[in-house]
């Protein structure tokens, strides 16, 4: 009798286990936790397809599948010469599927596309990844992908057109419905949201993103039901940020991207959503130095051009002061804060991707022209 006493106990003891873990890792996430990461790499990305080392991509194409699996592909590099030394920009077809093996990231697939991709919008939802537009093919530069797992393997389908091609755009998922927002649309940077049906493989027009005309790289949640857009930026970038209202088709303003004061510009950063209230932000051009950059290049000449070029594409990623805090929107409150900063080097273009208490960023560019190769993991827990 006291063998099955204690076998019981044992039993309850590990179901109950079992039980708080999930319920920890759920309240980890909720807004009312205050939450920190600790971070490790998880590795490096395979080599593409023809290539002898995969030294790190920007603009991929990011998502997970079943809870489980990371999936990351595609995005753009300079594998021959640098952009001081007129470099090639070179996009890729190869796409992978991950499994974190107690915080090793070890590929279970790649595949290769049949076009190469890049700077496209990605979504997840509970059924696959979408991805929208971001080819290299011209032709395919408008197509709807959608990633999902058949018999335990990769499958891509097009699944759509949009009517405008679309780089450097951002998108969300709400009842069936796509919405594409801002971006480089039909070669032009922009400032329109459109609702994309799935079912009648349909494009409305609704109303655009306030502000600048042209909006590109911005950050974009579904939160509490609203789509929120914070930052971006064109010729200089951008610290605001809006929300869109489904019922009115309206936006209103909403709190800038901000820490004690101090706007930060979150273009080519990536985000995650949390929770119904927040988001997760990591990345982001420094403004300051960004518009300067835009500026002497379009309008230096000469031997000051080159002088700049040299000073500015030789620099160290850490002068370029990218944004290194992890940021959290929270739409009860309105308000920015950090959770403290990322211990790697600042990227910028890199995939993202929430699973459980898990976070993993994905390569990403990380001054401009050089990559990361790296893929790092982190561990969300209480404070």
């Amino acid at each position: 009798m006291k063998k099955i006493c204690l076998i019981l106990s044992i039993i309850f003891i590990i179901s109950c286990s079992g039980t708080n873990t999930a319920n920890n890792n759920t309240n980890i996430l909720d807004s009312k936790t205050d939450k920190k990461i600790v971070w490790e790499v998880g590795g490096h990305l395979p080599a593409q397809t023809g290539m002898d080392k995969n030294i790190g991509t920007a603009g991929v194409l990011y998502g997970s599948l079943a809870d489980k699996y990371i999936v990351v592909g595609g995005g753009a590099n300079f594998p021959e010469e640098s952009v001081l030394n007129g470099g090639a920009k070179r996009t890729y077809s190869d796409i992978y599927m991950l499994e974190d093996k107690n915080g090793v990231l070890e590929a279970v697939e790649h595949i290769n596309l049949e076009n190469e991709i890049g700077y496209g919008a990605s979504v997840t939802t509970d059924d696959g990844i979408y991805y929208i537009g971001g080819a290299s093919n011209p032709e395919a530069d408008d197509d709807i992908l959608f990633i999902t797992l058949k018999d335990n393997k990769l499958n891509v389908e097009k699944i759509g057109d949009l009517p405008f091609t679309l780089q450097n755009g951002a998108a969300v998922y709400k009842d069936s419905k796509l919405y594409i927002i801002t971006g480089k649309q039909a070669g032009k940077g922009s400032n329109k949201l459109y609702e994309y049906d799935l079912a009648a493989k349909e494009a409305k027009e609704l109303a655009p993103v306030p502000g600048e005309e042209s909006r590109t790289q911005a950050v974009a949640q579904l939160l509490n039901g609203n789509i929120y857009v914070f930052s971006g930026g064109d010729l200089t970038a951008y610290t605001d940020g809006y929300k869109y209202d489904f019922a009115s088709n309206t936006w209103t303003p909403v709190a800038e991207v901000a820490l004690n004061g101090e706007g930060i510009s979150l273009l080519g950063a990536a985000s995650v959503k949390l929770n119904e209230s927040e988001m997760l932000v990591i990345g982001g051009f420094n403004k300051a130095i960004y518009d300067d950059a835009v500026y002497n290049l379009a309008n230096l000449q000469g031997a000051e051009l080159a002088d700049f070029r040299s000073g500015y594409f030789g620099a160290d990623p850490y002068e370029f002061n990218w944004n290194s805090n992890i940021l959290i929107y929270n739409c009860d409150s309105n308000t920015w804060k950090t959770i403290g900063e990322i211990p790697f080097d600042a990227p910028c273009g890199e995939g993202l991707i929430l699973i459980g208490n898990k976070i993993y960023s994905i390569n990403g560019e990380i001054k401009p022209g050089v990559r990361t190769d790296k893929m790092y993991v982190g561990t969300i827990i209480a404070k």
